[in-house]
């Protein structure tokens, strides 16, 4: 593997944008698939009864807050940018690793940044990203909790390169060539892990037809919400109390939003591509009975 320490940012939107192949957006949620580990204080923000998922928006604000908290903070060299980077890149030939793997590789390269430090409560916020193939992100604001600096070893990237080897024997991965990191190294990931054309396109169908029983008026299980609904609303209508007319309107109106939904999902399923139907086969020729043998001795007529 590859590490690269990546200069530093005055916030996490551009580094977590890297991170991600895309944008940052207050739309699209990271689940533990693609947040594969993070600092322990996290457990206060997340109660034991939520199961939240935060957006790529929520997890950049999350490690600027400190940022924001210390108002104009500087490093003792003066360096007003807090948000620390580094990446990590597996050999093209490695093979696919798991979730605790990719956690455990975070974890390790962590501890040896000096961002993370067991047993300290008022250390540095800090992420670990695995979006794209063969590659981990970290991400971490080197201003801890208490609004001191994290200190950070001397020859950094010589530490954690050092633990990458170590690592590298530990899983079974694929040290880097002697010249350096593998200029092909990104197409050839995206080569392995790309899908054909046709499992596309089969894929695409199968997705039309899952969508088109949800959507579907008779027998899907929006249909039914929605009969459930709306029945709900004419019961609640017929009480005389205020409240309950009240009531029966957001039913109505949630009703109306799951026929939307119901329209929306048909409207996408027709604009998915479908696979071409296979060619029809040619009909069989019609099937002819083989001639009897002539019995023995018989002569054939003039």
């Amino acid at each position: 593997m590859i590490i690269r320490i990546n200069p530093r940012a005055p916030n996490t939107s551009e580094p977590l944008a890297e991170a991600l192949g895309r944008p940052v957006s207050s739309q699209e949620g990271l689940t533990d698939h693609t947040v594969v580990a993070h600092w322990s204080g996290l457990d206060y923000y997340t109660p034991f009864d939520e199961q939240q998922i935060w957006t790529s928006t929520e997890w950049a604000e999350h490690l600027d807050d400190p940022t924001w908290q210390h108002p104009f903070p500087a490093d003792p060299k003066g360096d007003h940018r807090a948000i620390w980077h580094a990446d990590v890149r597996l050999a093209p030939d490695d093979r696919d690793l798991t979730g605790p793997e990719w956690s455990e590789i975070a974890h390790r390269i962590a501890r040896a940044a000096g961002i993370q430090r067991p047993g300290d409560h008022q250390g540095c916020r800090w992420i670990a990203i695995q979006a794209q193939p063969g590659r981990l992100d970290l991400l971490a604001n080197l201003l801890r909790l208490d609004g001191t600096w994290a200190e950070q070893p001397h020859r950094l990237l010589a530490l954690v390169t050092a633990e990458g080897r170590r690592i590298e024997a530990d899983l079974g991965l694929i040290s880097p060539r002697t010249g350096g990191p593998d200029p092909d190294s990104a197409a050839r990931f995206a080569a392995r892990y790309a899908t054909p054309q046709a499992s596309v396109s089969d894929a695409a169908t199968q997705l039309a037809g899952l969508l088109g029983q949800l959507a579907d008026e008779n027998t899907g299980p929006l249909s039914t919400v929605r009969g459930l609904v709306e029945h709900a609303a004419h019961r609640l209508d017929r009480l005389p109390h205020a409240h309950a007319h009240g009531s029966a309107h957001q039913l109505e109106l949630i009703a109306r939003r799951l026929h939307g939904i119901q329209q929306d999902l048909d409207a996408t399923a027709a604009a998915l591509p479908t696979a071409p139907a296979a060619p029809a086969r040619p009909a069989p020729p019609p099937y002819r009975a083989p001639a009897a043998p002539a019995p023995p001795g018989a002569r054939l007529a003039r």
